[in-house]
């Protein structure tokens, strides 16, 4: 088992993520290259059903514990560590989401072993392994080699197709122990759910998207009057949630919803990582930023280089027109 290849199974409320079968597959790639096996290793309390899911990997390494029954920064990267320490795999994919975005730095913090963070793709290369990550909020991209062995990568959203990893295939699973502590330092609390009653953005065909470039709450109504016209809803970019103009349900990105629309317009967003994670498989991306030089551009259809402010009202004049609306 040294010098496997292992891909953290991120599960939440009894639900493998999508980016774990994303890493399967990534990790597959790795393990033919380097001559190795693919291992899964899931953590949790009472989840042992889900291995039975992982048959992409050529086995699943189960650790059952009670401080493991929700997800925990702190918790994982002590049960990782113990299962690194013991078995000493030649890399650990971690999926990079709101569940497990902190156990990479924590556990190379722990083991004083090399992280590679923020990866967009990860290569075998003269036998050894090549990530390409991103900087900076993605401003910038760099290629590295990974050093020492074991290495942690943590993998954003993107890198594979994770369809290939859903096999109706039972994998080798074996249980292992690990000595935790029965209450750390982050205790789980509850879960705070989103108010009911607001539209779920996840089922729109189309939806005009706001950020920072809005400038203020009242300038959200010009959003609204565009995404009427297209039979749409507004949503926005984290900065905009957080100044409280829009509802936690509305955000799009890694900590709010992944969507996929048929349209998605972008209006004054930049495109960080975090928020192009969320919709850049919407069907046609249309942004709209003052800074050619935007990320934003880079994942958009189309582009309109201007100011928010008066291309969303010719927009939404345009689309009237084209329908046959009067304002």
């Amino acid at each position: 088992m040294a010098g496997n290849v292992w891909v953290l199974a991120e599960h939440w409320r009894g639900r493998l993520s999508d980016l774990t079968f994303e890493l399967l597959v990534l990790g597959r790639e790795l393990a033919v290259g380097l001559e190795s096996r693919l291992e899964a290793v899931l953590l949790g309390h009472g989840a042992k059903d889900l291995a039975g899911s992982l048959g992409a990997a050529d086995s699943v390494l189960t650790v059952d514990h009670p401080s493991l029954a929700e997800p925990n920064p702190e918790a994982y990267c002590l049960a990782l560590a113990a299962l690194v320490e013991e078995r000493k795999p030649r890399s650990l994919l971690v999926p990079l989401t709101n569940v497990s975005a902190d156990v990479p730095s924590l556990l190379s913090a722990r083991l004083r072993i090399s992280l590679s963070n923020f990866c967009r793709d990860v290569r075998v290369v003269n036998g050894g392994l090549q990530a390409r990550c991103l900087l900076y909020g993605g401003k910038m991209e760099t290629t590295v080699a990974v050093p020492g062995s074991p290495a942690v990568l943590g993998i954003l959203p993107g890198s594979r197709a994770g369809s290939e990893a859903r096999v109706d295939r039972a994998p080798l699973i074996e249980e292992v122990e690990v000595a935790l502590p029965s209450e750390g330092r982050v205790r789980f609390e509850k879960y705070i759910e989103p108010a009911a009653g607001d539209v779920d953005i996840t089922q729109q065909h189309a939806l005009v998207s706001v950020g920072r470039g809005i400038q203020t709450r009242d300038n959200i109504a010009l959003a609204e009057e565009l995404a009427e016209a297209l039979g749409g809803v507004v949503s926005a970019s984290r900065p905009v949630i957080d100044q409280g103009w829009l509802p936690l349900t509305r955000q799009v990105g890694k900590s709010g919803a992944t969507v996929k629309p048929k349209l998605y317009l972008a209006a004054g967003i930049s495109g960080a990582p975090e928020h192009v994670e969320g919709m850049k498989s919407a069907d046609l991306i249309i942004a709209i930023n003052t800074d050619p030089q935007a990320p934003i551009f880079t994942v958009a259809h189309y582009g309109i280089v201007g100011d928010v402010l008066d291309v969303l009202p010719a927009l939404s004049e345009a689309v009237r027109a084209r329908k046959g609306i009067h304002a």
